[in-house]
């Protein structure tokens, strides 16, 4: 942009003869360059010092504020050239910006008026208007009014049909998108990419990878498209998968064939739900070997993996490397050092971003208010509230509320916590909450903790955590009849909880166990490894905590029960592939039990191996005996 301005300086201060440079080709030329570079201020600056702008330059300034979302803007210009200039008649490129103008707007009036405005100038069987209108009625969600209008079309391109298919995928209609998928004469990449992206956003994972399989050839926008939809619909390790067969396909293909920005950002968020730190080192290492710029978008996945495997000073690494950072990279830094309870730093990065001009939005304070939440800084949560609200004008969220009633619950304020639901501007829903029924467990207010489910039963009639929190409770303090009720209860209204589901990553391979698997190769082994550390923790003093075990059953099958959780199973694997003394990572889809939180600490003494386990609101670094958490969590 700089260059830009210099040459624009010369133009400015010793410009050529008329009769070498027209005014409005270079005009043109600097509106273009400047919307480029996201500058649409100096493009209409250019304009205005025009003497007789002719249509060219017109459409030059519609098509730079159209690009740059300057919507009403650009109405008005078009206006401006309607009423000021009647001999200019607009052309099928006034009509392109016009129309993708309205459909910004969703000004259905304006874009009906535009419609009737290029039939009286003979431009609607212009294949690219034809292609805007059918865009923009689907943007009015008037699908009806795009189809008619593609059937209508005396020609069409293959654009015509991959508008109409991503409009009817964007609807909703995916068998709507699909049947003209069926019917196209010529497919390109584009197309079998946008219906691939129709079916997994529909969830129709299935379909979407049998078309992907149908392809006679991909390009990365096809193996993006697959590789997303997987991700989208939570199939993080077969993402994974198909980006190392998208490596294998594409070696030696060229650069262009390989994974490209958007594939590494893609990845790294599904190793960053997993995990997967040695593929996250791997393409941190791809990204600068192929000397890949640190963009925005790309620098924030590729911090946030590190910060989600627990990697905190890679994660600050990469953000200083940075050469742009926007709230969202600073929500990253401050989230990740909540999750390991590092309350004081998280709260000096954000000291930090408000110095530097960046303004937090709801996301950042959802990561500090959490911050606080896993530090026990109580005063801090309830500041950091009031700033939220009185000096940035952010609305709590239903989110915000739940982090701050978990805040006074943990601390054992469950009468405040209480009050603040009462005070709610939003409707308080099951996870607000459940977050006092967490702190009616902790301090063992049963009487509270029975009123709290009621509610959260009144919201939510499937909850699975109220009756297993009361099963337990009930288990616990020996009303075994109560418990037995709770249990039946589930069953009658099929009530089913979320299984445990730990995956840990060893040798690039990401392993998944649930409660009581026995379906890896090495099951025999590790349950050998199960029974191994069972007697040594039991030297060590170690006492199965079998209260987290509602079921009826005798204690032997309780202890044997609570041996097969998840995260033990993985641990245990960890143990038998990794060479000693190297630190295992886990990740679990639930909060971490009592009796493996213990079973952790004793376990990183006895072998003394440094453990870190990420469950789904926190990590926890088990080392030497001790939990980072200090048992707060």
């Amino acid at each position: 942009m700089r260059q830009l301005l210099q040459l624009h300086a010369i133009l400015v201060t010793d410009p050529p003869p008329f009769s070498v440079l027209d005014p409005n080709l270079a005009a043109v030329r600097l509106i273009s360059a400047a919307s480029g570079h996201a500058n649409p201020r100096h493009a209409a600056l250019v304009f205005s010092v025009l003497q007789e702008p002719n249509l060219i330059a017109w459409n030059s300034l519609l098509k730079a504020l159209a690009d740059n979302h300057l919507y009403s803007h650009a109405l008005a210009q078009f206006n401006s050239l309607l009423l000021l200039r009647p001999r200019l008649l607009p052309d099928e490129f006034t009509f392109t910006s016009v129309l993708k103008v309205c459909s910004g707007l969703l000004d259905l009036t304006s874009g009906e008026a535009s419609h009737a405005l290029l039939l009286r100038y003979g431009l609607a069987s212009n294949l690219f208007v034809a292609n805007s209108l059918i865009d923009m009625y689907f943007k009015f969600s008037c699908p009806g009014g795009a189809r008619r209008l593609f059937d209508e079309m005396p020609m069409k391109d293959v654009v015509s049909w991959n508008t109409l298919i991503s409009g009817f995928s964007s609807s909703g209609n995916v068998r709507a998108a699909r049947e003209m998928f069926d019917r196209m004469p010529e497919r390109s990449f584009v197309t079998w990419s946008a219906m691939i992206a129709a079916h997994a956003k529909a969830g129709d994972i299935a379909a979407a990878r049998d078309l992907f399989e149908r392809m006679p050839e991909r390009n990365v926008v096809c193996w993006n498209a697959i590789i997303s939809g997987y991700a989208q619909n939570e199939k993080f390790s077969e993402a994974i998968k198909l980006f190392r067969a998208m490596l294998q396909a594409t070696a030696g293909a060229g650069d262009g064939a390989g994974p490209n920005t958007a594939t590494l950002v893609i990845v790294l968020s599904a190793c960053a739900h997993l995990g997967a730190l040695d593929l996250g080192k791997w393409i941190h290492r791809y990204i600068e070997k192929k000397e890949i710029k640190l963009g925005l978008f790309l620098g924030n996945a590729l911090a946030d993996m590190y910060a989600k495997c627990g990697c905190i000073p890679d994660a600050r690494n990469v953000f200083d490397k940075m050469p742009e950072k926007d709230v969202v990279s600073w929500s990253i830094i401050i989230s990740g050092l909540a999750m390991f309870g590092h309350g004081d730093q998280a709260v000096a990065a954000f000291r930090e971003m408000l110095d530097q001009g960046t303004e937090p939005n709801d996301i950042t304070f959802m990561a500090i208010l959490s911050a606080c939440t896993h530090a026990g800084m109580v005063d801090a949560g309830l500041e950091f509230f009031r700033i939220m609200r009185e000096d940035f004008f952010i609305s709590p969220k239903v989110e915000h509320y739940g982090c701050m009633v978990d805040l006074l619950s943990r601390a054992g304020r469950l009468e405040e916590a209480e009050n603040l639901i009462a005070s709610m501007v939003v409707p308080p829903n099951a996870i607000v909450w459940g977050a006092i029924l967490g702190g009616c467990r902790i301090y063992g207010d049963v009487d509270r903790g029975e009123r709290v489910v009621r509610r959260i039963l009144e919201l939510d009639p499937e909850h699975c955590g109220c009756y297993v929190y009361l099963a337990t409770v009930y288990s616990s303090t020996g009303r075994l009849e109560e418990a037995a009720e709770c249990r039946l209860k589930m069953r009658k209204q099929k009530v089913t909880k979320t299984p445990g589901c730990s995956w840990i990553e060893v040798d690039n391979t990401v392993h998944e166990f649930f409660m009581g698997d026995r379906s890896h190769p090495r099951s025999s082994e590790i349950y050998a490894m199960i029974g191994e550390l069972r007697k040594k923790m039991r030297l060590a003093g170690y006492v199965p905590n079998i209260s987290v075990v509602s079921q009826s059953i005798d204690k032997e099958e309780k202890e044997d029960a609570v041996a097969m959780h998840s995260e033990k199973l993985a641990l245990a694997f960890g143990l038998i592939s990794t060479a000693p003394g190297k630190t295992i990572r886990i990740v679990k889809n639930l909060r971490v039990c009592k009796d493996c939180h213990d079973a952790f600490k004793v376990i990183s003494k006895i072998e003394e191996r440094e453990i870190i386990v990420r469950d789904r609101s926190r990590f926890h670094l088990f080392q030497g005996g001790h939990c980072s958490c200090n048992d707060y969590w």
